[in-house]
């Protein structure tokens, strides 16, 4: 497994394009991250066992799983065409999620029901749910008829997202102030990419998410009407998505204290050049503090501005101390 790393993490000339000490052999300390994962995985393994809410049998049998599923498998197994990286939340900050264009309803449930069966093996299951976003409703048809053995799944339509709860999981009771991320978009076409980042967000935890919808800047009384939702004491970022001019993140961006990450949309006519031309203003934005991804990337996003507020949440943490 860790060859398999260190090949993907080394361009074709032989060059590491990250930090050396993560490749080199001459480095004591070379196999850190992977082996840092791996101890803690089997850390949190004997725990359970210690707390009696795995068996040491099945311990050892979800170890042998792994490595097996490591080494590549039987050729006939989810092995053959997905390698599932079930410790990026803990790694990242921000959980895997499946992205589900061009991929078949059999590999979209294959993989969901395999993060689900992990999530409930590890005692994660009050992490929220699963997602698999850009999903076509024709593709979600045939999903549901396709049974999950440690899951329930719900579509989302507007968002285009299957969600997949692992058994047994649900919404954490928390007395905890969530911070809250607001998702605006400039007019209902933008909606899809919108919801994207909404249910994405929900899907993540730990944030509130308010929506703002159609307010975009061909009535700027409409986002003059919604300053008190965006200046809002609690709210720690904002996510817009635009298409036609994108000119919208730069007038929030002048209007509140927080960061504002701009989503470009495809939604125009001819020279909008499916996103490009509201991206080009995006980045040409004069408000600071505006951030831009891909064109339709709600998940994207949602995930910037997450780790946005996550990086709050550190330094407050820190300043307590």
């Amino acid at each position: 497994m860790l060859r398999r790393i260190l090949l993907q993490l080394v361009r074709p000339s032989g060059r590491s394009v990250v930090r050396s000490r993560y490749v080199s052999s001459s480095s004591p300390d070379s196999d850190d991250v992977p082996s840092r994962w791996r101890r803690e995985r089997i850390s949190s393994l004997l725990k359970r066992v210690a707390e009696g809410t795995v068996s040491p049998s099945d311990a050892a049998k979800q170890i042998d799983d792994e490595d097996q599923s490591a080494a590549g498998g039987d050729p006939s197994s989810l092995a053959s065409f997905a390698n599932i990286d079930h410790l990026r939340t803990s790694r990242t900050g921000f959980p895997e999620a499946v992205f589900g264009q061009s991929k078949t309803p059999g590999q979209i449930a294959a993989i969901l029901d395999d993060m689900a069966r992990v999530a409930c093996e590890r005692g994660m299951m009050k992490r929220g749910p699963i997602l698999a976003t850009r999903v076509s409703p024709e593709a979600f048809e045939r999903f549901r008829s396709i049974d999950l053995k440690h899951g329930s799944a719900t579509y989302h339509d507007m968002a285009r997202i299957i969600s997949v709860t692992p058994n047994g999981g649900g919404v954490p009771d928390s007395t905890e102030i969530k911070p809250i991320i607001v998702v605006a978009t400039a007019g209902t076409t933008d909606l899809p990419v919108a919801e994207e980042a909404a249910v994405t967000l929900e899907a993540a935890g730990g944030v509130r998410v308010r929506r703002i919808y159609d307010v975009g800047v061909a009535g700027l009384h409409r986002i003059l009407g919604a300053l008190p939702v965006l200046c809002d004491d609690e709210v720690e970022c904002v996510i817009v998505c635009a298409g036609m001019d994108g000119a919208l993140p730069s007038v929030i961006g002048g209007l509140v204290d927080v960061p504002v990450v701009a989503v470009p949309t495809s939604v125009g006519y001819g020279v909008s050049l499916g996103g490009v031309a509201a991206a080009l203003t995006m980045l040409n934005s004069c408000s600071p503090g505006v951030g831009v991804v891909n064109i339709d990337n709600g998940f994207g996003g949602a995930a910037l501005a997450y780790k946005i507020v996550g990086c709050w949440k550190k330094e407050r943490r820190r300043l307590k101390e």
